[in-house]
């Protein structure tokens, strides 16, 4: 298990000054939750077009579904966005394009896989819900645990998915929800694309010029890489149960520490 994350401020500038891409999640780490909801705030959307308008690619990389990524790609300051875990990646260029992680017959066998596992986990856990943009989702079924529903005990989380893991699905917890797919892939597999097919970069040869910041344990497949990472400082609360943790960590937690690491990653 590796050492708890650096404060920011320890960073190395050479270490910064090699950034050429920052990849981000959305949720609770772009975000922040304000008492009228998640809410992407003014300084962290700021940031956003310093981050863009400066030459660094900027990705977020998302467990939210293809319906919203469609949005993003369209109308945000980003070089491409990576959906639902890592099944698919969207771009503009003169039209919107979007490039999957697996071949069409997989991706349809892997889709039938997961409606016979919703079955078995509505009988199992008859009490579970679907977010509000389940609709929107073409590959991963998601299991809302509080951001529209009251907070379901950790014990049942993980019991829902251990049961999952057991029927050979993937899982991944994220702040909000539990996402479950069939597919081998996850949100690193489909940024390694992203890197080599849109700005030619090798992911093993370029990894120095690589960033990642986020905030819960579907995070952890670019914690694991020897990338320069970054938790807004609201992951702390998930730092016992991730096998690999972030190199550092912001003062602030969600969009307002993605504002810090932005000015702190800009002013090198």
């Amino acid at each position: 298990m590796l050492q708890n994350p650096l404060p920011l401020a320890k960073a190395v500038k050479k270490d910064l000054s090699k950034i050429k891409a920052l990849f981000f999640d959305i949720d609770d780490t772009f975000s922040s939750l304000t008492i009228k909801g998640s809410k992407i705030l003014p300084q962290a959307f700021d940031a956003l077009w310093k981050l863009y308008n400066s030459g660094i690619y900027v990705v977020p990389v998302t467990g939210r579904p293809a319906g919203w990524c469609d949005h993003i790609a369209r109308m945000w300051p980003v070089h491409a966005v990576v959906g639902e875990n890592g099944a698919f990646y969207s771009f503009m260029q003169d039209k919107l394009v979007k490039k999957y992680t697996e071949q069409e017959n997989i991706r349809k066998n892997n889709l039938q896989k997961l409606e016979n596992l919703k079955k078995n986990l509505y009988k199992k856990f008859p009490f579970i819900k679907t977010p509000s943009d389940q609709f929107y989702r073409e590959f991963d079924f998601a299991v809302d645990f509080c951001e529209d529903v009251p907070r379901l005990k950790k014990s049942k989380i993980y019991e829902l998915i251990n049961f999952a893991e057991n029927q050979g699905a993937h899982v991944k917890l994220s702040s909000i929800h539990i996402n479950i797919w069939y597919g081998e892939y996850d949100k690193w597999t489909c940024v390694e694309k992203v890197l080599k097919e849109c700005f030619s970069m090798d992911p093993k040869k370029n990894l120095d010029q690589v960033a990642y910041i986020g905030d819960s344990p579907n995070d952890e497949p670019f914690f694991e890489k020897s990338l320069f990472s970054v938790g807004v400082a609201n992951i702390e609360k998930f730092l016992p149960d991730l096998k690999f943790k972030p190199k550092y960590i912001t003062k602030q937690p969600s969009g307002l520490g993605f504002t810090e690491f932005a000015k702190v990653l800009l002013s090198k």
